[in-house]
């Protein structure tokens, strides 16, 4: 196998394996954008209701169960790590090119390599 080969090899892998990620990754945005759009919907209400500052917190918390609920699982996707499945096509890609710089090339979000030209001696 060449040179050529070898890197149209590495593309080939490297653009499969965020392909893959890529359906995933698009999960877990609308998980968040949606349990993002319940934590605000229901923090409004519970801001805006007038007893909120007449009353213990966990009773007015227990008053707005779509707030309290949407917070807790807000909270435990952020601690499941959450924030990394969304983003992680690009920590793919970022770290290729990370490595790649070393070698003078580089590659984009979707995994197609880029060789830069050699620098002049």
């Amino acid at each position: 196998m060449g040179h050529s080969q070898d890197l149209k090899a590495f593309e080939r892998r490297l653009t499969e394996v965020i392909d893959k990620v890529q359906p995933t990754a698009r999960l877990w945005r609308m998980v968040l954008i949606v349990i993002s759009v319940c934590t605000a919907a229901g923090a409004g209400t519970w801001l805006l209701d007038p007893y909120t500052t007449k009353v213990y917190l966990s009773t007015s918390l227990w008053n707005h169960p779509c707030f309290t609920i949407s917070c807790i699982v807000l909270l435990m996707l952020f601690l499941c790590g959450i924030h990394k499945r969304v983003v992680a096509p690009s920590i793919i890609a970022t770290r290729c090119r990370q490595v790649l710089a070393d070698y003078n090339m580089s590659c984009d979000e979707t995994g197609k390599l880029i060789l830069k030209p050699r620098p002049s001696l």
